[in-house]
């Protein structure tokens, strides 16, 4: 792959207080995570990379992590700049739109309803909505949604994510929204099946446990949220404003693209707040994620008792999606998590449902790369079982002229196929919308890219003449025909 534009990092590195007797072994490991990032896919013989190499690589130009253990927040530190063209270094403190993370604390805030008996799970959402009622329909078939149902994201309902708004448009009312009604700039929130049948992401529905939350509490969303979710867990550098109020600009990390260049604006505003809206840290989220562990084991409750916590953290109708979270078992090691993406924003936390680990990863670019090379690196220095994913492949010597038979376009849908060109003595591969990435070959036929868990193989017809392309993502199959 072709060597990218390095562009000048300012690290800020700050860290939360420690025990002096801990500082040595905390500065160690914090080297060690810092020279052993490796991805989904490694090839044998290469040397882990460092952090700043890798944001360097990706172009991601400022990125937080916070790593928990014991219950405890082992460290935290930003690397890099929350803004390339003011040079503001990122720091502990700097905030960043977390995005779907998001419906995790919110998921916190409708809880402690349910807790306080304000709100009932299992009762048709409508009971509790007054300024906008949900329109079923026939493709409900006479079933009710329920607050579960928002939670889980098994209320069948459209609206898979938003893209947000620029702060200098006018900004649309969580009822336009709903219902899809310009300055809205997403579909309405309508029912694709009938609720309970199976969980599917929607921050539509989401939205809606939104609009549950200002119709009970009478209180603006964002005001809830601090008084009853954020204050209590000691989320002091977070919130749900959009725009953020009180915070300096030099705060608020700036949303950078997938070449890192600026987003217009500097970043996106979300109303859907629940769903898009938060604000916040790596340490402040390490923050909720150990109250989340002590709670589920009745020894802190702080927003909500172990009866509720254990509640949220129960998978509803499917094996994962909970209420607000995602559970993981992963080598027998069960997990809670959420990811996060707005435009210009990537995230990850993951914390252990026993045992008091974690980690959270939050970077001011459309690149997640550098965010699971990250958490490879926390899970190998700590031991943080089931978090290392990395496979081991050895590049096999494939002919040019075998590679070249390769190139041309596969369609996988009428809309969607991958361009595969030879370039520089290389096999590249560029889906549409993404950015193009290098096929290094384990066979004559198959091939993988570094970046992501696929591997690719090229098929012929009986004459001998390459016509297909089948895409393999962890036992996953996609045909695509060869068109051009």
């Amino acid at each position: 792959m072709k060597a990218l534009n390095q562009f000048i990092i300012l690290p800020a590195l700050l860290l939360v207080q420690l025990p002096v007797f801990a500082q040595s072994d905390a500065k160690s490991k914090i080297q060690q995570v810092e020279t052993n990032l490796v991805g989904t896919v490694q090839i044998a013989g290469e040397k882990p990379a460092t952090i700043q190499e890798r944001m360097t690589f990706y172009k991601v130009h400022g990125l937080s992590i916070a790593v928990i253990q014991n219950y405890h927040i082992a460290w935290a530190k930003g690397y890099g700049l929350a803004d390339d063209s003011l040079k503001i270094p990122v720091t502990v403190n700097t905030l960043f739109q977390s995005g779907s993370i998001s419906k995790s604390l919110n998921g916190v805030g409708v809880l402690k309803l349910v807790q306080d008996k304000k709100i009932d799970l299992y009762t048709d959402i409508n009971t509790y909505l007054t300024s906008w009622k949900f329109p079923y329909d026939s493709l409900s078939n006479g079933k009710k949604i329920t607050m579960a149902n928002l939670l889980s994201h098994t209320a069948g309902l459209t609206v898979h994510g938003f893209g947000g708004y620029n702060k200098t448009k006018p900004l649309p009312t969580i009822p336009q929204i709903l219902d899809g009604v310009a300055p809205a700039n997403s579909a309405p929130v309508r029912s694709m099946y009938q609720p309970g049948l199976r969980s599917e992401y929607s921050g539509g529905g989401v939205t809606i446990s939104q609009m549950i939350v200002m119709d009970v509490t009478h209180e603006p969303y964002a005001s809830y949220m601090k008084k009853a979710v954020l204050q209590p867990l000691g989320m002091s550098n977070s919130t749900y404003e959009q725009p953020p109020v009180g915070i300096k600009s030099q705060m608020l990390a700036t949303a950078y693209d997938a070449n890192g260049k600026q987003a217009p604006g500097k970043y996106q505003i979300h109303p859907e707040q629940a769903a898009a809206g938060l604000w916040t840290t790596p340490t402040d989220l390490a923050k909720y994620i150990i109250e989340t562990q002590l709670a589920y084991e009745g020894k802190s409750a702080k927003v909500l008792n172990q009866a509720t916590t254990r509640l949220r953290l129960t998978p509803y109708l499917d094996k994962s999606a909970a209420l607000g979270v995602f559970i993981d078992e992963l080598d027998g090691v069960k997990y809670f998590q959420h990811g996060g993406a707005n435009i210009g924003f990537r995230n990850q936390y993951y914390g252990s449902l026993e045992g008091g680990n974690g980690v959270v990863v939050m970077v001011n670019s459309d690149r997640d790369d550098i965010i699971k090379e990250v958490i490879n690196s926390v899970a190998k220095v700590y031991g943080f079982k089931g978090l290392y994913r990395s496979t081991v492949k050895v590049v096999a010597n494939v002919p040019a002229s075998v590679m070249q038979t390769y190139v041309g376009k596969y369609a996988i849908t009428p809309t969607i196929s991958i361009n595969v060109t030879y370039e520089d003595g290389k096999l590249k591969g560029q889906p549409t919308g993404q950015p193009k990435l290098t096929l290094y070959p384990e066979s004559q036929t198959k091939f993988f890219p570094m970046e992501v868990p696929v591997q690719i193989e090229f098929l012929m017809d009986a004459a001998g003449k390459v016509n297909k392309a089948v895409l393999n993502e962890n036992g996953h199959k996609t045909e695509a025909t060869k068109v051009e």
